[in-house]
């Protein structure tokens, strides 16, 4: 990693090269979108981090706090983009027990599929929806 270059790079481009987002444009959009925050702030794409800065950054259903570890603008393979930063304990422990908690709650959410002809009209009729 050439700290020349490094010193100075965007937020964006540095999610692209941690691999957090498959292009920078769905970094920046994030970014805009209010899915990264630091020190509790919405930030800008343009924003040039530092080693030791704490991200919040929100994917999906997952909420990443991690730390800036090193600086890079290339995107390179998945273990050198995983040496860039860190994730908290925490964060793991929160984002495991969510993923448990969601495939518990998808296993009780299953449906036979579309109601019948009969159990549309016991559904309407117990909403008071019946036409009279």
């Amino acid at each position: 990693m050439n700290n020349k270059d490094d010193d100075k790079v965007r937020l964006d481009k540095w999610l692209w090269a941690a691999r957090f987002f498959k292009t920078r444009a769905l970094a920046k959009a994030a970014i805009e979108g209010g899915k990264v925050h630091h020190r509790g702030d919405r930030c800008k794409p343009g924003k040039e981090p530092k080693v030791g800065d704490e991200l919040v950054i929100r994917i999906g259903f997952d909420e990443r706090t991690i730390i800036v570890q090193a600086l890079s603008v290339v995107r390179r393979g998945a273990p050198e983009a995983q040496a860039l930063y860190s994730e908290t304990a925490d964060s793991i422990e929160r984002r495991e027990r969510a993923a448990a908690q969601r495939k518990a709650g998808a296993s009780g959410m299953q449906t036979d599929g579309r109601p019948s002809k009969k159990q549309r009209r016991q559904i309407h009729q117990f909403r008071g929806n019946q036409d009279d």
